[in-house]
């Protein structure tokens, strides 16, 4: 890593840090200089029970190494405390990390109501709160980065895993929205897709790739996107093993039918290969790009 990733006076707050992932991106930041909150309830996978220790342990590595950190044993559902903290602690907030999940995997019609909430209030509503305790602060000083963890599960969809796989892609339209609403005060908003070797994927993945699929071969990316010197925003990268690949969305460039007297399902079925053909596909950034060909039909029939 380049020597001018430095996190100089720099904060960064990493939720769910008492092991795996968040761990991995603590001890990284840590080692580069930043002040760090490691924020860890403690609880179980399913989200289950609290423990104090897990968080302790870590804030104890990075001091043992030389590194600054406090811990923080709150639930991210209670954002305001952790950002709260931060500020007691360290009198400022540069970096927001969210990384805390939890995992009650189930397919949709055995699914009840407590999975569903639990899920979404963990991935959805603690990011949400975490982030949005912190963002006056970063909007006063002009300057904050924020990552998101997304999953692989929400970008593509995974068995038993609709209640996660909703969340994860949530938190991407949030960065997307949060990306265009920060940058006028250089606060920078980016997404991660993490496969890793952490209790959250024990059993999910063959032992003998788990072992390889290292925490700590994500960390460098986060890293960077939390860092001055990375100037991305409203991006999605997928990342482990070693490897890292920015991920876009992509669409067809479509049909475009009169809107004057309409068109019936008859025609869709019609045309289907065609609205499906992704030859010389768009990749729109924005909203804006998004309605190009809308726009352009609406003009080519145009009276």
């Amino acid at each position: 890593m380049s020597e001018s990733v430095q996190f100089q006076d720099k904060v960064v707050i990493v939720t769910g840090a008492g092991g795996g992932l968040g761990r991995a991106h603590a001890l990284l930041f840590a080692r580069h200089g930043a002040k760090v909150l490691v924020n860890d309830l403690g609880g179980s996978t399913q989200g289950e029970g609290a423990n104090a220790s897990a968080a302790d342990r870590v804030v104890a590595e990075i001091r043992e190494a030389g590194g600054i950190a406090e811990a923080n044993h709150d639930s991210v559902t209670e954002g305001e405390k952790i950002v709260q903290h931060a500020l007691d602690a360290f009198g400022r907030i540069d970096v927001v990390v969210n990384n805390a999940g939890i995992l009650r995997d189930k397919t949709f019609h055995k699914m009840d109501d407590g999975d569903w909430d639990l899920v979404y209030r963990v991935h959805v509503e603690g990011a949400y709160k975490v982030t949005r305790a912190a963002w006056p602060h970063l909007r006063e000083q002009g300057y904050g980065r924020v990552i998101f963890t997304a999953s692989t599960s929400g970008i593509y969809g995974n068995f038993g895993q609709s209640n996660y796989g909703m969340a994860k892609l949530g938190l991407y339209g949030l960065t997307r929205t949060l990306a265009l609403e920060g940058r006028k005060n250089n606060i920078l908003v980016n997404a991660i897709a993490p496969t890793g070797g952490t209790r959250m994927t024990e059993g999910l993945i063959p032992p003998q790739v788990f072992e390889r699929l290292k925490p700590e071969l994500v960390s460098p990316l986060v890293v960077y996107l939390g860092s001055e010197a990375c100037q991305e925003t409203s991006g999605l990268f997928e990342v482990g093993g070693g490897w890292i690949g920015k991920t876009r969305w992509e669409r067809s460039l479509g049909v475009g039918f009169n809107p004057e007297p309409g068109f019936s399902p008859e025609d869709v079925a019609a045309h289907w290969e065609q609205i499906c053909d992704f030859e010389g596909a768009a990749h729109p950034k924005d909203n804006i790009e998004a309605l190009k060909e809308m726009m352009d039909n609406l003009q080519k029939y145009s009276l």
